[in-house]
């Protein structure tokens, strides 16, 4: 049976996957002319590593449901640029899922026992969310301090996070927690 050492380096680790994955397509905001497609594989990764996050992050199940919302338009807009979609039609299906992006962070840190993380948190959910009420009027460069800020986010969480839900370790402990979620008498 693993410790609860064990539980937090795993999240660790689960924590800064996407900053690795994210890095590359950070640096071509600087370096890549406009309309190249190869930061796109490294971001359909990064968005994918975050499931694991968004399933072991505390938050209400429609926190989650709208971290999960974020992961499945990102990915699609990914694939969309992959296969030479026009950016006109890409990328406000993308900002669409950063208002989901935003809420999933800003509350699954409201959950967090650390204030470093429930700020970082929602600076980065409200900006990430925000621009994409303004991302018609607004330059593309006002939102890469959100890209910034959630690295710094992913990297609080790989430092700072304390969850107070142990993972099941089996199919009997899963079990007990829905016997115990789901009351036996109205």
């Amino acid at each position: 049976m693993p410790d609860a050492r064990d539980i937090h380096l795993r999240f660790r680790t689960l924590a800064v996957l996407p900053i690795v994955l994210f890095l590359p397509t950070l640096v071509s905001f600087a370096v890549a002319e406009h309309g190249v497609v190869w930061p796109e594989y490294t971001g359909v990764l990064f968005h994918l590593a975050i499931l694991f996050l968004i399933a072991r992050m505390e938050a209400p199940v429609w926190a989650k449901a709208a971290g999960y919302s974020w992961i499945t338009l990102d990915v699609l807009t990914g694939i969309l640029a992959i296969n030479g979609v026009a950016h006109d039609l890409t990328w406000p299906i993308r900002l669409g899922g950063h208002v989901f992006a935003g809420i999933w962070i800003a509350v699954s840190s409201a959950f967090a026992h650390r204030p470093v993380i429930r700020i970082l948190g929602a600076l980065t959910g409200v900006w990430l969310a925000g621009y994409s009420f303004v991302g018609n009027v607004a330059p593309e460069e006002a939102l890469y301090p959100a890209g910034l800020l959630i690295v710094v986010w992913f990297g609080a969480l790989a430092l700072r996070y304390e969850s107070t839900v142990r993972p099941p370790d089996t199919a009997a402990d899963l079990h007990l927690l829905d016997a115990r979620r789901i009351p036996d008498h109205p």
